[in-house]
C-alpha cells in the first residue's frame, strides 16, 4: 500500500472570493499525483460574517445556499460549487475531511432575556454573583433557511453560557442558569473547567441538543459524502458526547469513517488521556510535536535534535498521532501563533513526512504560499512529497547520536521498485551520517533528491555509505533509478 498524508487545504488569509471549492476542484489531479491522500477543507457552514474564516459558525445546515447574513455563499463559494469539488477529489483519489465546528454558534438572530451566574474568567468554577437576569445572543431562527432540512430552532436553554449582556452592554462569562445547568464533565482542567470558549456555548447535557447535532452530522454526509470529520476544539466538548457522536456516525454509515480531534495542548500526557478516556474515537493532532519543531526552529543549533521526538504523540501513541508542522491556527498574526521558522521548515516536514510513525497533515500556507506572509515553499516539499510517495517504505534504522546531526533510513520494501531513502538533517554546520542499508544494496548509486548537495554517493560492499548534509538543512538521498523525477521540467 502507498504511503498517504493529508493536506490542510486552507490558511487564515484566504482571499474571500468565493472561489477556493473551485481551487479545490483544479488543483485534485496535481494533489493526487503528490502523493495526496486527503484534505481537510475549512468550515464550510454558514458563518456569522460573509468574511469570516468559518469558526464562528451560525447555521450548520447552510452551506452555501440561503441567503443569511448577508450573503449566499460562503468566504469559500456556494454549496453547489463545494459538491462539485469534492466530487472532482473522489474521483482523484482523494478523500474529504470536514472541519466539523460543534463547541458553541455565533451570530444568533435576536436576544432572550434569562438568569445567568457571572463566573470568574480564569476559575470557571468560581461564580461571582447570584443569578440575575441578562439579555444574552441565543436565539436562532435561520429566516433565511427557515425549516428546510431542520425545524430546530436554538434558544437559550440549548445554551450552557455566553459571554455578552446585552442589559448592561458588559462581556464577560454567564453561565445560564436552570435545572441541569452546569459545566460539562469531560473537559480539559484549564481554567477549572475549559468547557467555555467563546460566543453561545452549546450545551451537550442537553439530550435535545445531542439529538439534533447526531442528526446534523448524518445529513451532512449524506449530502457531501465526506469522508471523515476534523473536530474543532475537542478540548472544551464533553468527552462522552464526542464519543457517542463518533460511534453513532461509524455505526450509520462506515465504521471506517475517519475522525481526527483538535486538542490543543503541548503535554501529550494530555492528549493521551483524552484519546484513553474517549475511548480512542479519534485521533489527535501532534500538538507536542508542533511545539518540539518550534523550539527547534527558534534555538538553531543549541537545540539538540536527539530529543526533537521526546514525549510526543507520535513517540508515545504513534497510530494516533497526525503529526503537523503550522496550521491556520499558529499561522503568524493569529491567535495561537508559534510558527516553525522557514529555514527550519524543510527538517520539520522530512522529520514528519518521511519516518514511518504518525500520519503527517501537510499546510496548506507552507505549500502554496501565506496570502499577504510568508511564501509558498512547493519547491522545497515536493521532492519530499516524492520521497513518501515512493520511497520511504520498510524498516526504519534512526540514527540520532549527535546533537547537532541526526539521520535515519528506510530501508525500502519489495512492492516500490528501488524504494528506501536517507535522510541527514543538521541544525548547525555541514555534517555526515554513515548508514547501512545492508550488503543486497552493494554498489548502488545514491543522489539528493532535494538538490542541496550535488554529488552522488555509492554504497560499499556492505550497502552503507557516509551521507552528507549541509549546515541548517536536510538532504534526502535516494537511489539513482529515480533520477528521472528530480530532473522533470
Amino acid at each position: 500500500m502507498d504511503n498517504q498524508f493529508i493536506m490542510q487545504f486552507f490558511e487564515w488569509n484566504i482571499e474571500n472570493d468565493g472561489e477556493h471549492w473551485n481551487r479545490l476542484k483544479q488543483d485534485a489531479l496535481a494533489l493526487s499525483k503528490a502523493g495526496m491522500g486527503a484534505v481537510w477543507i475549512p468550515p464550510c457552514a454558514k458563518a456569522a460574517q460573509q468574511n469570516s474564516v468559518g469558526y464562528d459558525v451560525y447555521d450548520l445546515y447552510d452551506l452555501g445556499e440561503f441567503d443569511q447574513k448577508g450573503t449566499v455563499r460562503t468566504r469559500y463559494g456556494t454549496k453547489a460549487q463545494l459538491i462539485e469539488a469534492i466530487g472532482e477529489a473522489h474521483r482523484q483519489g482523494i478523500r474529504v475531511y470536514a472541519d466539523v465546528v460543534l463547541n458553541h454558534k455565533a451570530g444568533a438572530d435576536a436576544t432572550e432575556k434569562f438568569l445567568a451566574i457571572e463566573v470568574d474568567p480564569n476559575d470557571r468554577n468560581r461564580e461571582l454573583s447570584q443569578p440575575f437576569d441578562i439579555e444574552g445572543w441565543t436565539s436562532f431562527t435561520f429566516p433565511g433557511r427557515g425549516d428546510h432540512y431542520s425545524g430546530f430552532k436554538w434558544n437559550y436553554t440549548h445554551f450552557s453560557a455566553v459571554d455578552r449582556d446585552g442589559l448592561t452592554k458588559r462581556n464577560a462569562i454567564f453561565k445560564v442558569y436552570g435545572e441541569g445547568k452546569v459545566w460539562a464533565e469531560g473537559v480539559d482542567n484549564e481554567k477549572g473547567n475549559y468547557d467555555y470558549l467563546m460566543s453561545a456555548d452549546i450545551d451537550y447535557n442537553n439530550e435535545i441538543v445531542v439529538e439534533e447535532v447526531k442528526r446534523w452530522a448524518l445529513w451532512l454526509i449524506e449530502t457531501l459524502h465526506v469522508d471523515g470529520f476534523r473536530m474543532d476544539a475537542v478540548k472544551h466538548i464533553d468527552e462522552g458526547f464526542l464519543k457517542g457522536l463518533v460511534d453513532h456516525v461509524r455505526g450509520k454509515t462506515s465504521p471506517d469513517f475517519f475522525v481526527m480531534g483538535e486538542y490543543w495542548h503541548a503535554d501529550q500526557a494530555r492528549l493521551n488521556r483524552f484519546i484513553d478516556d474517549s475511548d480512542q474515537a479519534l485521533q489527535l493532532f501532534d500538538v507536542a510535536l508542533h511545539f518540539r519543531l518550534v523550539e527547534a526552529s527558534r534555538r538553531g543549533r543549541d537545540y539538540d535534535l536527539t530529543h526533537l521526538f521526546d514525549d510526543t504523540l507520535v513517540s508515545t501513541n504513534p497510530f494516533r498521532a497526525v503529526t503537523f508542522v503550522d496550521n491556520h491556527d499558529s499561522q503568524p498574526g493569529e491567535a495561537l501563533e508559534s510558527w516553525v521558522e522557514d529555514w527550519f521548515k524543510p527538517i520539520a516536514y522530512a522529520m514528519i513526512l518521511l519516518r514511518k510513525d504518525g500520519l503527517p497533515c501537510v499546510f496548506y500556507g507552507d505549500y502554496y504560499g501565506i496570502n499577504g506572509g510568508p511564501a509558498s515553499k512547493k519547491a522545497q516539499l515536493d521532492p519530499l512529497f516524492y520521497a513518501r510517495k515512493a520511497l520511504a517504505y520498510g524498516e526504519q534504522v534512526d540514527a540520532f547520536d549527535h546533537a547537532n546531526v541526526v539521520g535515519f533510513l528506510r530501508k525500502g520494501d519489495m512492492e516500490h521498485p528501488d524504494s528506501g531513502v536517507a535522510v541527514v538533517a543538521s541544525n548547525g554546520e555541514e555534517g555526515t551520517k554513515r548508514m547501512a542499508f545492508g550488503p543486497e544494496r552493494a554498489g548502488r548509486t545514491f543522489f539528493d533528491l532535494t538538490g542541496n548537495r550535488g554529488e552522488t554517493i555509492t554504497l560499499d560492499q556492505d550497502g552503507a555509505a557516509v551521507f552528507t548534509v549541509n549546515g541548517g538543512s536536510v538532504s534526502v538521498w535516494a537511489d539513482e533509478a529515480h533520477r528521472d523525477w528530480a530532473s522533470r521540467e
